[in-house]
């Protein structure tokens, strides 16, 4: 790998005689990737062991491992039922370092794909409420699909400009996530192109949206929360240098991780000791390049949150979801129903979302077709199969036939959940000993 003149001198001043092993960590061994697994779904941890061997845990999460992706691909079913999630081994730190709660009100204001965001959702346990923010909507639209597929009932998806959020819910968030656009330093074993665009101007100019950034978030945060900071990039600028930036200008203080305590301490300022942040290198753990540090806003202000009041009227629609959950469900789902064209979805919290472009407000239930309800991918994901009252158990073969959209049998009437290993994949209707196969088009396996 050629990497930039620019760059090499500078990593070289950063690291001095340890150069030559990050060098050769960085060009010559192997790309590490790894899994996530999703603890809101009971029992996957032993099902993906059962399904892919004892596998070596991530020492900075406890829900992450290595994972060879020769050896699983995301058109496994477990996969698609969400019981776990691909995620580069460093990337899962930045959640670890935020102490999230359950009932916390969190936001993870630069969101897709998704990684921190489910990680997120995991530790808030269906509790409290996660808003995953992304400014890209095709982003955002790849955003609520994995919110979708990992059964998140507790997230609202949206897209809009960090200054838009922060003008809509000051002071209104416990925790904040800021994974910040960067140079991407970090991922040149892993996305060669990446070498190729780097240039130190670059590198600058990102130090300067990110300060941007987090100028906004730092608004939305209630007194006594957190707020971390990461990036996939080794620039001091971007990364001390954002650190910086927050201690100099706002009531906030620099928090030690002890859950990353293994990793390497930040680079200290001139103006700040910085080893309570955390870095990743490549040739010092198994991982690409990363940064993490936590800060806690100490000024004041903020009021109580209330809820708003929601000018779209459910009525009768909602009681179309409640025939359906009694005779299908063998649980209620309960909070605030909101009705999007004929789509109605649940929302833990009665979030204002007025004026706000929102690609998913809550759970999406499902669609309203001529007075009867018709469940949406979604809810099955959201849902065990403990909480349905009909399903489908399938083997790995069966399985992979309903994801490829393929009538398969069944010997009950109406609505029914398809499983794999207890893990509901989706739905389908049953007449006449065969299920009409409701699995998304757009998700279907080839």
């Amino acid at each position: 790998m050629d990497l930039p003149e620019k760059f090499v001198s500078r990593m070289k001043h950063m690291l001095g005689a340890e150069y030559d092993n990050f060098y050769k960590a960085l060009c010559e061994k192997p790309i590490y990737s790894g899994i996530r697994i999703n603890t809101l779904k009971d029992g996957a941890r032993s099902a993906v062991f059962d399904e892919l061997g004892e596998l070596k845990g991530v020492k900075w999460c406890e829900s992450g491992f290595y994972a060879d992706k020769k050896t699983v691909s995301g058109k496994h079913p477990l996969h698609a039922a969400g019981a776990f999630y691909f995620q580069e081994p460093s990337a899962m730190s930045a959640v670890e370092a935020l102490p999230v709660e359950p009932g916390d009100f969190v936001l993870d204001l630069c969101a897709a794909p998704g990684g921190k965001s489910t990680h997120a959702a995991a530790k808030l346990g269906g509790t409290g409420l996660l808003v995953a923010n992304e400014i890209i909507k095709k982003r955002a639209d790849i955003l609520s699909e994995n919110i979708e597929r990992m059964g998140i009932k507790n997230a609202v998806v949206t897209n809009e400009p960090p200054q838009r959020l922060a003008e809509k819910y000051p002071r209104f968030f416990d925790k904040i996530i800021v994974d910040a656009p960067c140079s991407g330093e970090g991922m040149f074993r892993k996305e060669p192109q990446a070498v190729t665009e780097w240039s130190g101007e670059h590198a600058l100019s990102c130090a300067e949206r990110q300060k941007n950034i987090l100028e906004s978030a730092v608004k939305m945060l209630k007194p006594g929360g957190y707020l971390v900071y990461s990036t996939c990039t080794f620039s001091e600028e971007e990364n001390e240098g954002a650190a910086e930036f927050l201690l100099n200008n706002y009531d906030m203080r620099l928090c030690e991780i002890p859950r990353l305590s293994m990793l390497s301490p930040g680079i200290s300022t001139a103006a700040h000791d910085m080893t309570f942040a955390r870095r990743i290198f490549p040739h010092l753990q198994k991982g690409e390049g990363h940064f993490a540090a936590l800060f806690q806003y100490v000024g004041e202000g903020g009021e109580e949150r209330a809820a708003k009041p929601k000018k779209t009227a459910v009525g009768d629609k909602r009681e179309l979801y409640r025939a359906f959950e009694s005779e299908f469900l063998n649980t209620k789902l309960d909070g605030v129903f909101t009705l999007f064209g004929d789509n109605l979805y649940l929302m833990p919290f009665d979030l204002d979302i007025d004026k706000i472009k929102v690609v998913r407000a809550g759970l999406h239930l499902g669609t309203l077709k001529k007075n009867r309800f018709e469940p949406s991918h979604a809810l099955a994901l959201a849902l065990g199969a403990d909480e349905i009252k009909y399903t489908v158990e399938c083997d790995l073969e069966t399985a992979q036939s309903y994801m490829r959209g393929e009538i398969i049998g069944c010997a009950d009437r109406g609505w029914c959940a398809v499983t794999y290993k207890g893990f509901t994949l989706g739905w389908g209707k049953a007449s006449n000993g065969a299920l009409k196969n409701h699995y998304p088009k757009r998700l279907r396996i080839v």
